[in-house]
């Protein structure tokens, strides 16, 4: 169920694009630490908890106000990244610039994005509303052609856009003049898809090439967030009478895992494995939402939802990929995530694109 920088100069020891990598190892360079578990059982645990965001947002959403949803995973999102930088001994990052990039960076990628899911799964489905999340690919797509110069459209692209529309068009049920679906929760899900894009272009823009860690800029990012959500809270939303149980612990996990620990494990699977096949979680995302809707939550499941799906990521996918000789390289020689990833960060502003945090 969400948080990007241009990648790092390249650096004296880093080949021209297009050649070999040295064969002799860089001795400034440190080796990637071998992790106790597998980045593929991680990657599965991270496709899991994002799935099941949408599920969480939907229980939660039962006894308590949408802000209130959103607070309480900014919350509990919040203190396990404050857990992490104490263990880690990382500190918070410097200048009123920085802060105030930061807040609008919280804005767009955490509190706007998850206020509206919550919202919107009012009345909408939870199946729905992943499956509105996996559109984030192709707004990216079209706002990077035009806000980001180094980012030119080419016919593939333009033809995932085209599969991409058509996709939401089914899942909509356009043939039948939208009968059945809620405009204004259809819309809101539509809007916190687009709103991950805007961040991330905002973020590219403003933050790249910061020296603070990953998870200090994403620590403050949060705490902004959820400061945002503490004052708007109270304005929009009374105390509640009671806290039943399920649905409290549904936001508990919504931000403890879904927001807070996702992000520590995406980090990890990308520091490993490369943005490119961290980012391919994104696919796995509005599959597992809809099968823990379904089953779960009996919610109604017809044929054109799933195919509408599918299109949707296949435009997505086709929207991502470009010819090996255009793909850039990152310091390390790798290839780096594109500028229209199809994985608007959710949370942090210094990673390489990632998937959209539900």
């Amino acid at each position: 169920m969400s948080t990007a920088t241009a990648p790092s100069p390249r650096s004296r020891h880093t080949p021209p694009p297009g050649t070999s990598a040295p064969s002799v190892p860089d001795p400034a360079r440190k080796p990637t630490p071998r992790r106790a578990v597998d980045w593929r059982v991680r990657f599965a645990l991270l496709s899991l908890v994002w799935g099941f965001s949408f599920l969480l947002i939907k229980v939660g959403t039962e006894a308590y106000a949408p802000f209130q949803v959103t607070f309480g995973r900014l919350l509990f999102g919040t203190a396990v990244l404050a857990v992490a930088m104490v263990v880690k001994r990382q500190g918070l990052p410097r200048g009123a610039r920085t802060w105030g990039h930061l807040t609008v960076a919280a804005f767009f990628l955490n509190a706007l994005p998850f206020s509206l899911f919550a919202y919107a799964e009012l009345t909408i489905p939870s199946t729905l509303a992943g499956i509105c999340n996996a559109t984030s690919p192709l707004w990216g797509m079209a706002l990077s052609m035009v806000a980001l110069s180094e980012d030119r459209p080419t016919r593939r692209r333009v033809a995932g856009l085209g599969i991409g529309f058509i996709g939401v068009l089914t899942v909509l049920g356009a043939w039948q003049g939208f009968s059945g679906l809620d405009a204004t929760g259809t819309a809101m899900a539509l809007l916190a898809s687009l709103s991950y894009p805007i961040g991330w272009i905002y973020v590219r823009r403003t933050l790249a090439g910061r020296s603070e860690s990953h998870l200090s800029l994403t620590g403050a990012q949060l705490f902004l967030a959820t400061l945002q959500l503490a004052v708007v809270t109270p304005l929009f939303t009374t105390w509640p009478s009671a806290f039943p149980v399920v649905p409290l612990l549904a936001v508990i996990a919504l931000g403890a895992l879904g927001t807070g620990l996702a992000v520590l494990i995406q980090y990890g699977i990308v520091a490993e494995v490369g943005p490119t096949t961290g980012q391919m979680v994104t696919y796995f995302i509005p599959v597992i939402a809809t099968a823990a809707g379904v089953t779960l939550l009996d919610e109604a499941l017809t044929w054109n939802t799933p195919v509408g799906a599918l299109i949707v990521l296949a435009g997505a996918a086709l929207t991502q990929s470009r010819p090996k000789a255009e793909a850039p390289r990152n310091g390390d020689g790798a290839r780096a995530a594109t500028p229209s990833s199809p994985t608007t960060p959710a949370v942090s502003p210094t990673t390489a694109p990632t998937a959209p945090q539900p």
